[in-house]
Order: C-alpha cells, then structure tokens, then sequence
C-alpha cells in the first residue's frame, strides 16, 4: 500500500485483484471525465494531493465500474478501503488506466470516493515519464458518471510529505527517493467525512481541470494523457512479517522476534535491526501512538556492509551496519496512527532507529505488504542433486521480486526494464509460469521507444534516454522468442515494422567486407574485466567480431519470422547479409595459432564472448567447437592457460549475465551434459549467504539481478530438455542433458497446456517417461537416436 495514512476507524483491505475490472476498448471518443489538480499547487515539481468525493447511492449496486488514472501515481480509495493503485508505468503517448469494479466496497447511501496522488517532478524515479500532477476518475457507463472527475470533487495539498536523497554514496541509483512525514502537519482524517468540505476546512478547495480525458486515438486532445487500458493485472499486496530481530541497541528485545508492542520511552535513542532472512519487495507498515517530538527514521538494505564498504556473507551481521535508501517519520503525537511509505521498499535489512522526546512514543506493530507481479508458478524441477532446488528457489524469487508493472534489472537500484535483462526474463516468465502478459508488455514498449533512427532505446519506460545499439539486435531476438514460446502471430506482425527499422540502421553500417562498422552510443555487451564500460573492442572503423555476432543471430532470427508472416524476399536478404557477416568474422578473425577467434580483425584481444557465440551461430564448424569450448572454460582473466602444447591469451570472460549464451554454446556444441559443471558462480553466492542472484562477481553493486536467474529457464530446456520445435511450441523436442544426475521430475507450461517429464536411471540407461498436452506431437532426442513422442503419456527406454 502506498499510502502513508491509518484512519483511526479500521479499514478492511481486499485484494486489489478481487474487485479489479476487465479493461474495455474506448471508441475513441473523448470522455466526460476531467483531468483535475488543485489550484496554486506545483504543476511539474514535486507534490503530494488528496483528492476526495461524496455520492449518494439509493441501493447497493451489483457492479460500479470505474477506470481510474493520475501522473504519476495514486492509490484509490472507497469507504475508507484501498481499492487499488496505479497506474502501471508507460510514457505519455500510452498513458494506462486502471479499471475497478467498486461494487463489492459501495453500500446504500453515502459514499467516499477518495485518492492520494504524487509527483515527485524532478526527485521521481528514472522509469518515471510526466506530463504534470494530475488526477482522473472516468465511470463506464451513465449509471457510474456520478463518479467522474470534475468540479464536484475537492483536493487538498498534503504539505507534510516531501522526498529524501537515497544515501548510497557513488553507486548509480534510479528509483525512487526516500519520503518523509510529518505526523504532526499530516492531515490524518482527510477521507473520512467528518469536519470536511471546502467551507468547513480551508486546506480543501475545489480542483481546477485540466481538460478532458481523451483515449488514445482521439482527435485534438486537449492534454497528453493518452490513454489506453493497462493490460496488466492489480500487483499482488499481501501482509506479511517485516523481518526478525538481528541486533537491538538501547532496548531490550530477543533475537528472532517480530516488533510487536513496545514502549520506546521519553528521552530515548534506540536501533532495531531487522533480518528478513530473504530479499523482500514491500510496503513497511509502522503503526504508533503518541511520540510528540521523536524522529523514527527506516533504513532499506539489500546486505549490511563493514566499514571497508565490503558485503561478505550476507548472514554475517557482526561488525556491519546498513545504509541506503531511508525514510523518516514525525509522529508528532499521533493516536494510533500509520506510516507507509507511498512508493514499495527493496530490503532484506530494515533499520528501525528511534529517538524519542518529551513524550514516550508507543510502538505497536511493524509489519510488511509484500508486492510483485501476480504470477503463479506452473512449472517445476525437482532432482536426485540437493543442490539444485535451492538454486532453482532462488532463481525464481530473484525473477519475482525484479517483476511488477514491468520487468525491472533490480528492485533497489534502478527499477529500469532495460532490453539485455528483460530478454532472459522474459523467457523465465514462459518456461515457469506459462504467463506472458508482463513480456508483451515490455516488447511493445521497447518497439514504442524506438527514435527516429530506427533504433530501440536501451531501456523503457524512462525520463532518461539511453541508447545501447546493442540491445536493439537483443529486442528482435525477444520477438522472436516470444513467437517460439507462445502462440499469437498476429502480436509478432505487429512487431515487425520495428524489427525492420532496427536491421536497416545494422545493414547501413555493414562493411564491405560483412563486418559492423563503428557503433556510437554505448553498444554494451556484458560488464567483462577488460571490456570498458562493458563495451567489447572496435577497431578504428569499428569491426567487433561480438557485435558482428549479436547481428547474425538476429538476421537469422527476422528471416525465419519474414518468411512466415512478412516478406519473402527480405528473409532472403536477411540471410544473405548474415552470411557475408558470418563468412567476415571466420576469416578475418580466426586467429590460427591459438585456435581461437578474436574480437577485431586486429587479433590483439580476446574473451570468451565472441567464442562463445562463434560456436552457438556455427561460425566456428561444428567439428572444432568442442576444442575451442574446452579452451574457453578453461581460461580467466588472470592470465595464460595451458591447454596444449600452445598457452592461450588471456580471455575477457563473462560475467553472470552472458553465461546465458554460454550455456547456449554448450548445449549446441553436443556437451549439454557438462551443463551442471557452470553453475559454481551460483553455488558460491549460494555459499556468500545471497538470497536472490547478485549481479556481478564480487563485488557488487546490486544483490537482485534477474539476469543471473536464467539457470531456472536452462533447468528446464537444456537438463529436463523441453523446448519448442516449431513456432508457438505447436510441436515440440525433448532433449535432455541429465550429466551425473540419477533422477529429474520436470513440468513445463506451453501454450496448449503442461508438459511433464520424468527420467530416472536404470541398470542400462534411463527410462523417460513424457507426457504432452492433447494436440502436441514432437520427438524425444536422446543422443543419436530420435523417438516420436505424442499427446499423452508414454514410457521411453533411453539406452546407455
């Protein structure tokens, strides 16, 4: 809940979900609904309003339908219950409603219709696109336009709220700020109906309109609102504990308990540190009494740090303190009242300091309400190797908490969906929870971000443009995934138009002799040792075997979706341009004597990268792919290895992140079995305490990246082996890689239902036990031998 208010009658909180509408399509009309702010506020800074409502209902309604909208965000009440809040993030030219079905909070009589809405201008996270503050409330038909936005309405300016500065020191940090409240400016009782009216109470005027709502497609617009349905569901908001208590300064509480009531008395300083045991995304909810003059400041931490700044064991608290995002709260002797912050927290440490004045201050319960994405876990992997279900856990709970109303890299630092991260995300969406409504989503708003180049931007929504050329080859790649894994054309053609933009700027600067030329922006690749700013070599006129690579796989990818849903003859200049660039890197940038290939015709460097995708795009022939994997696994960064009678150069090698195309290497180059050998990286952070993945190596900046949990989505396709054969998974192959492992018991959503497998070791081989949803067919691959496979169950005996 983002609001940071209790009034002292108790609220009842539904789930959102329950009473959330399905969206309906606007004829284009514009509505009779205002937009509406208050009058003499600040229009594009930073501002906190209430918006509130009074109608009268002669009888329950079954159903009220309303769609509800503000910039930048608001959370809605009814009766003094939380309806919902919103809306999902997007840019101006998409700007999402949410709709509600009110019915279940409405009652015969008077109603309250209220709302808290925020922007916080210049302080407002990155991912956060505005026009100005302002506030809608649309209703669906006539029985429900008493609800409508307009001059009936009355607002307030909360003063009491304003933002802080995350302390986070020079660490690049993008969401959204701290907040601070003043219990004793607050206007507690501003949805309640009691003493209120703009004639009873001058802080309540009435608001001044801004125009009128216009859905998107509407002729001359009077604002820039356009507005469109949010395809998403309501996040999930659930209670929850806020964490345990690790360490207590100045009062005396046992370790491993919850703050419940306390007595912080006058005078006092006190520090309560609390351990989630896991990372967490939530609202904090502080409830208190009295404490006129204290100071209660939160502190949000994904680890503690020692004073060398370094994380070390996350279990480990000795001798480690937090820091980072904090907020700050004046109860200013307030009866039973509660501080939530308006934006969700990251933490899996929570630092409640305390100081108290004149007046005792009385605590009466912390606790949480957990948000993310809805998502419902429909796939599983289970083995006879203990150590892969707490990676398969983890996996899952950092893909869930970098999941809301977009696809985020981390839920502290940034909040950004940038192209890299959301393309491996995406797929995890897939292959765990058969859901891809957070992924269309993010492929329509990386195709709606692209700029007059042609290109996409490297992450949207965002105040902030930042171009990573690179990406955009990525973004045709999650078309093209999305095309594999589910199964609507109709949303792939629709993306098309993008994708040919984004190639016809690559094939522009096409050398003559198929390299890429000099990429400008910051064509980032992955955040190798020696890869400045994550960007791998260009020679002066640029010639990255990498880039050249990340081209090839896309070409591929567009030929194959033009020659089913577009053009014919561009999938044939497709190809033929990946040739010459694939033809290009094997022979300009084979180098002979280590066996390996370099990243510039130059030949002074070398990484892991550019071998790795030279054996997965077969740049590198199949015979030779297994000697060159063996030589790219077996080199690091410190400096030359043996492996044979030639010392290999140093190789940049790849972080978390590309290690997804490493595991892709190694399934292709038919050592698929060798997969559990690359999960140390995963065994180690398991071992440093983590409880989501960090990332980089350490050390790191963030301890939740999403990017580093594509080990769920090899689980399944590259160990269990399902994967699609054909687009929209219509057929399928089975393949899998067990390695050492002695049992595996996997499922997998796909669009006409779950697929389940099950292997077990026998005396001489295993026996494979499939079963397919009705109206799939595929084949069961197990080494050189191929057996078809159909709907329903069957046994298959896997020789030795």
């Amino acid at each position: 809940m983002r609001e940071p208010v209790r009034l002292l009658t108790a609220m009842l909180f539904l789930t959102s979900a329950s009473i959330l509408a399905p969206a309906q399509a606007s004829n284009g009309q514009p509505w009779t609904a205002e937009w509406i702010t208050a009058p003499g506020v600040p229009q594009k800074d930073e501002v906190v309003l209430h918006f509130r409502k009074l109608i009268q209902l002669p009888q329950k309604p079954e159903h009220f339908l309303v769609d509800v909208s503000a910039d930048n965000e608001f959370i809605f009440y009814v009766n003094q219950q939380r309806a919902g809040s919103g809306p999902s993030h997007s840019d101006l030219a998409n700007w999402r409603y949410e709709t509600y079905d009110l019915g279940p909070l409405l009652r015969a009589g008077e109603n309250v219709l209220a709302a808290t809405v925020w922007n916080f201008g210049t302080h407002a996270a990155i991912r956060q696109m505005s026009e100005r503050v302002g506030f809608l409330v649309h209703g669906k038909s006539s029985a429900e336009r008493m609800a409508d936005t307009d001059s009936t309405w009355e607002v307030e300016q909360e003063k009491a709220i304003s933002t802080i500065k995350p302390q986070v020191g020079d660490q690049y940090y993008a969401a959204e700020p701290g907040e601070r409240l003043d219990g004793a400016r607050f206007d507690w009782a501003w949805a309640s109906t009691s003493g209120s009216g703009v004639a009873e109470n001058q802080s309540w005027a009435k608001p001044v309109s801004i125009g009128r709502a216009a859905p998107r497609g509407t002729t001359d617009a009077p604002n820039n609102w356009q507005l469109v349905a949010d395809p998403l569901p309501q996040m999930q908001y659930a209670e929850t504990v806020a964490g345990r208590v690790a360490r207590a300064n100045g009062i005396n509480l046992q370790t491993g308990s919850t703050v419940g009531a306390l007595t912080i008395p006058a005078h006092a300083r006190v520090s309560i540190l609390l351990d989630n045991s896991q990372l967490t995304t939530a609202y904090p909810a502080l409830k208190v009494s009295g404490g006129e003059g204290s100071t209660v400041r939160l502190t949000y931490s994904e680890a503690l740090v020692d004073d060398r700044g370094e994380k070390g064991n996350r279990n480990q608290i000795e001798g480690k303190h937090t820091g980072g995002v904090q907020d700050e709260f004046l109860p200013g002797g307030c009866h039973s009242c509660e501080f939530i912050p308006l934006s969700w927290r990251t933490w899996r440490f929570l630092q409640l300091e305390v100081q108290t004045g004149g007046q005792a201050l009385q605590i009466e319960k912390l606790t949480a309400w957990f948000t993310a994405f809805p998502f419902t876990v429909r796939a599983h992997f289970k083995s006879d190797n203990n150590l892969l279900a707490p990676i398969w856990d983890v996996g899952w709970r950092t893909a869930l908490l970098d999941a809301h109303d977009t696809y985020m890299d981390t839920p502290y630092w940034e909040r950004l969906q940038y192209v890299g991260d959301t393309r491996i995300q995406a797929l995890i969406s897939y292959a765990v929870a058969g859901e891809d409504r957070l992924a269309r989503q993010a492929i329509q708003a990386f195709n709606n971000s692209r700029i007059p180049d042609g290109l996409t931007q490297s992450r949207y929504p965002s105040s902030l443009v930042q171009m990573i050329p690179t990406f955009s080859l990525l973004w045709v790649g999650m078309v093209h995934d999305f095309w594999m894994y589910r199964d609507d054309p109709d949303f792939v053609r629709e993306q098309i138009p993008g994708t040919r933009a984004v190639l016809d700027w690559y094939l522009s600067r096409q050398r003559s002799d198929g390299l890429i030329g000099k990429i400008p922006w910051w064509p980032f690749v992955d955040w190798g040792q020696d890869f400045s700013s994550g960007m791998p070599p260009q020679d002066e006129n640029g010639g990255s075997a990498v880039i050249t690579l990340q081209f090839v796989e896309t070409l591929r990818y567009a030929a194959e979706m033009e020659a089913e849903l577009g053009d014919s003859a561009l999938a044939e200049k497709y190809r033929t341009a990946a040739a010459r660039a694939t033809n290009a890197v094997e022979k300009l940038c084979w180098n002979q004597q280590y066996g390996l290939l370099a990243d510039t015709p130059a030949q002074t460097h070398f990484s892991q990268h550019v071998n790795i995708l030279g054996i997965w795009l077969d740049v590198i022939p199949p015979s030779q792919q297994k000697t060159v994997l063996t030589k790219v696994l077996s080199t690091s960064d410190s400096g030359f290895t043996a492996a044979g009678p030639v010392p290999l150069p140093k190789m940049t090698t790849a972080t978390y992140y590309f290690r997804f195309y490493l595991a892709r290497a190694v399934e292709h180059a038919g050592v698929g079995d060798q997969y559990l050998q690359l999960l140390g990286p995963w065994r180690e952070m398991l071992s440093l305490g983590l409880s989501t993945w960090a990332e980089s190596p350490e050390p790191t900046r963030s301890d939740s990246h999403a990017w580093s949990s594509h080990p769920n989505y090899d689980l399944l396709t590259i160990v269990a082996g399902i994967r699609p054969k054909n687009a929209g998974f219509k057929t399928i192959v089975v393949e899998p890689h067990l390695g050492s492992l002695n049992h595996v018991s996997a499922s997998m959503p796909i669009p006409k239902g779950i697929v389940e497998a099950e292997y077990s070791r026998t005396g001489d081989g295993f026996e494979a036990v499939i079963s397919l949803p009705k109206g799939v067919s595929g084949e069961l691959v197990w080494k050189t031998k191929r057996f078809e496979i159909h709907e329903g169950r069957q046994t298959v005996a896997l020789p030795q």
